[in-house]
């Protein structure tokens, strides 16, 4: 596998005019890359921001995920490379076919990286030296959403074309069905978020069914409707409380259960296009609005709004680091990072 760098561009540089588009991105939300996308910088951006541009101008990143080691891993749609960020410079591993719709990606505790591949119709591992290693879903067709890793190493993933949300472990996939439910056809479930606690109990989104649903170790499966009908829940992520975190993508909210009872945020601005999720060591929850060209966050129970550096930014995934830095990729073509300090700013 051969690697390609790119060294990080600083901001202030009038860049060239791209069209730009996520493919089959509808499972997330209708409409989010609809017009074509210039790159410029706005004046007056907000300080505290780092970018480092993409290798190659057709470059889109999409989800990302950050290792313990320190280095950041992001997938690139309709691309036959995986990227990460690592010793300040960009890479891209090379890997057999061209993704496609690629959500699914998390960093396991050896800086390695796991990911979705629905081109290949495979769940796939990235090592740090590069070596790619797939594992067969056998299905003709894969349309696959997030993906998680537990703490005893399993793979955990959303599986819409098989109704499941999937286990993937010592080389075995274990599917645990979803649905029907009521007003919901068994196909249009769609299982699209995941992430596992400590415990091992997963927590997976039911976008169509409008559910959040709770998978205990023993397989027992629990259902919880959310308050807003036909929300759209997309992404879920979980706090240091235990508290799940769930984007309502079409509602425009960002959601919170516990103790069996959930809570709701809007968004300030309207028709955002919220796409990630992904929840701070201090506790707060960040998501990306792609329409809005902002980060937003929840902290003690009030929203905020960050704008990002470009106007025509199209921020689409999000994780958080242990120093509370908030890295995202911008589909114009970028990987971004808002430093600490300033995401912990009132």
């Amino acid at each position: 596998m051969s690697i390609v760098d790119s060294a990080r561009t600083t901001r202030g540089t009038r860049l060239p005019r791209a069209r730009l588009r996520l493919v089959g991105v509808a499972i997330i939300v209708a409409g989010i890359l609809a017009a074509a996308l210039a790159w410029r910088l706005g004046p007056g951006a907000e300080s505290g921001f780092v970018e480092w541009r993409m290798p190659q101008a057709t470059d889109i990143p999409v989800a990302v995920a950050l290792a313990r080691d320190g280095t950041v891993w992001f997938t690139i749609d309709s691309s036959n490379a995986i990227g990460r960020l690592k010793d300040g410079r960009i890479q891209k591993v090379r890997k057999p076919t061209d993704s496609l719709e690629p959500l699914g990606l998390a960093a396991d505790a050896d800086g390695s990286a796991w990911y979705t591949d629905a081109h290949l119709r495979a769940i796939s591992h990235v090592s740090n030296d590069a070596t790619i290693t797939s594992f067969d879903l056998a299905t003709p067709v894969a349309r696959l959403g997030r993906l998680a890793l537990a703490p005893d190493g399993a793979v955990w993933f959303a599986e819409p074309t098989a109704v499941s949300v999937t286990r993937l472990q010592d080389g075995r996939f274990t599917r645990h069905a979803v649905g029907p439910f009521t007003g919901a056809a068994e196909a249009n479930v769609a299982p699209f978020g995941v992430a596992v606690d400590a415990q091992g109990t997963v927590w997976a989104t039911l976008q169509s069914a409008n559910k959040l649903v709770r998978l205990a170790a023993g397989g027992e499966m629990t259902e919880f409707e959310l308050p807003t009908r036909q929300s759209g829940p997309g992404d879920v992520a979980l706090d240091p409380s235990g508290a799940v975190w769930v984007l309502e993508l079409t509602a425009n909210k960002v959601a919170r259960f516990a103790a069996g009872r959930f809570e709701e945020f809007s968004v300030p601005t309207p028709n955002a296009g919220l796409t990630a999720l992904a929840v701070a060591p201090d506790g707060a929850a960040w998501f990306t609005e792609a329409r809005a060209h902002k980060l937003g966050r929840v902290r003690g129970g009030r929203v905020k709004e960050f704008a990002l550096p470009r106007r025509d930014a199209r921020p689409f995934g999000v994780a958080v680091d242990g120093a509370n830095n908030v890295w995202y990729t911008d589909l114009s073509g970028w990987l971004g990072m808002v430093r600490g300090e300033r995401a912990r700013a009132e």
